[in-house]
């Protein structure tokens, strides 16, 4: 018989155990991501994300946590976010008119700029319209980011810096990835505000 007590207690020990995982084995690329979020906001560039499922509503929201702000102990100008997975209207005529495999690339390719960095978000690291995104951004001399999952998929060795989840359960990756976009945005904030 499913035991439910048993089964929180086990989900909230693996999800502690991976997120000490995450400091112990992602410290120095969080640090990294850190430095070029806070350079991107300094120079005037916006951040911009993409994800499908679960990776496409943490693109939402991390921008809100950027665009808004995360510390209600800091007053601060908004700091340019954009979900490129919001936009149903884009995102269906894109999907029916150009595949959707293309559609975050166009969007990149339309609004993305210098000084602008994209996070690309996928617990899998294969996702091919993240793929196309990451390759279009490299186009227009924009930094990439990959928030991953435990191998990085092809994504790792595509984008300029990533972040893979020392895990292979695709829930406790994505909790993972809300936790370090919190972590980036409010270093990000104490650095420059």
């Amino acid at each position: 018989m499913f035991n439910r007590k048993s089964f929180i207690e086990s989900s909230l020990k693996e999800s502690s155990k991976i997120k000490l995982d995450v400091l112990n084995e992602c410290y120095e690329d969080i640090i990294r991501v850190a430095e070029v979020f806070v350079r991107c906001v300094k120079t005037g560039g916006k951040l911009l994300l993409c994800g499908n499922g679960g990776s496409a509503a943490d693109c939402q929201h991390i921008a809100t946590e950027f665009m808004i702000r995360l510390s209600h102990d800091i007053q601060r100008p908004a700091i340019g976010a954009i979900a490129l997975t919001t936009d149903s209207s884009n995102l269906t005529a894109g999907g029916n008119d150009i595949g959707f495999e293309n559609i975050f690339a166009r969007s990149v390719e339309g609004i993305g700029k210098e000084f602008d960095v994209l996070i690309g978000i996928s617990t899998s690291g294969n996702s091919e319209n993240i793929i196309r995104a990451v390759n279009k951004a490299k186009e227009k001399d924009i930094i990439t980011v990959g928030f991953l999952g435990r191998t990085g998929g092809k994504l790792k060795s595509l984008c300029d810096y990533s972040i893979c989840i020392p895990s292979d359960n695709v829930q406790r990756i994505q909790e993972s990835h809300i936790t370090i976009g919190h972590i980036l945005c409010e270093i990000t904030e104490r650095e420059l505000f």
